[in-house]
């Protein structure tokens, strides 16, 4: 693996809030826990969830269905309970993502480590700002660009009010532990996705269909699907395949909240499936990266040994000389005392 360059490392300084909201969870040992927090918590945790696969991915990153200028403000603001910054930013990302997956262009490529993937991105400088012409479509409109730049109003807004209603708990179990579980659980979607996990259809990149991570976020475990037709708002594409976002959506769509769904076709999915013998590109590309490393790695280790071989041979040859030197001086002292 390469050495991180410099605005790659972890940015301790500005990162430190990211931390101290990972500690404020542990207050629920002071306040103590209740079967409403717990409710709260999970109702909190599916609330955030559904703001950021409907919204920040589905919507924002793919315009998979229409929302008007109304619904579309109020999806962008629902996103930033998640507190994973603004809709534009993390758009923008995801584009970029998508157009490089699996590639150095690739903020959270999987072949710069799991670490990195998961969250070391986040945490870094490289990416703390994001290429906002990625997304002009979106940048027309001031209320969104406004919340890209103040994202934390709303969360912080909503953080005081549980904590006014309910208390510590409220705080503590009902707001930050599903900020928590709801920022891991999206970052496996990063890392996990693209080692664990099944693949149904040829991709140029390493992503899976995972069950359990299509549950946890409502059906963005469908990875594989995702990365093979990016722009459908469905990603379970079979019945069986669990996708609580879409149903919400499809829900939203009978009442004319949203519009213009955009589903996988037939002909899609008969196609490019891996079982039809197709090369799967993707994988093939990660086998010859991680060929190459080794190759890489082996050549510079058989080249440290030879060097240090070629340093011991270099000494061996100077002590040899020098003895023979010396020798050479003995044999001039003996010979001028015969003399």
């Amino acid at each position: 693996m390469k050495k991180p360059l410099a605005d790659e490392k972890i940015n301790w300084g500005k990162s430190i809030p990211y931390f101290v909201i990972h500690l404020l969870p542990l207050g629920i040992f002071f306040t103590g826990i209740s079967w409403f927090s717990v409710g709260l918590c999970v109702a909190t945790y599916a609330t955030k969830m559904f703001f950021v696969t409907a919204g920040y991915h589905r919507y924002f990153s793919h315009r998979s269905y229409k929302l008007n200028r109304f619904w579309q403000f109020l999806m962008a603001l629902g996103g930033t309970l998640a507190i994973q910054k603004g809709p534009l930013w993390w758009a923008a990302h995801h584009r970029a993502h998508h157009q490089h997956s699996d590639t150095e262009l690739d903020a959270h490529t999987p072949t710069k480590g799991f670490w990195w993937s998961h969250m070391g991105w986040v945490l870094s400088d490289k990416y703390r700002h994001a290429d906002l012409n990625r997304v002009p479509e979106f940048m027309k409109f001031a209320e969104i660009r406004f919340i890209n730049k103040y994202p934390y109003i709303f969360p912080a807004i909503i953080a005081t009010g549980m904590l006014l209603l309910w208390g510590p708990q409220g705080l503590f179990v009902g707001f930050f532990l599903p900020t928590v579980l709801c920022w891991h659980v999206t970052y496996c979607i990063n890392s996990m996705a693209h080692k664990i996990g099944s693949r149904r259809f040829v991709t140029e990149d390493t992503s899976r269909n995972f069950l359990p991570l299509a549950i946890l976020t409502g059906g963005e475990g469908w990875h594989n699907n995702h990365h093979y037709f990016q722009s459908s708002a469905r990603q379970g594409f079979y019945w069986w395949e669990v996708d609580f976002t879409y149903y919400v959506l499809k829900i939203l769509s009978w009442v004319g909240i949203v519009k213009d769904l955009i589903t996988p076709p037939k002909e899609i999915l008969v196609r490019n499936r891996i079982k039809d013998g197709l090369l799967d590109i993707g994988m093939f590309k990660e086998h010859w990266r991680n060929a190459g490393a080794v190759v890489a790695k082996t050549m510079k280790q058989t080249k440290r040994y030879y060097n240090g071989k070629s340093q011991v041979v270099a000494d061996a040859m100077k002590q040899t000389k020098g003895q023979a030197e010396e020798l050479v001086r003995l044999a001039k002292r003996q010979k001028a005392r015969s003399n």
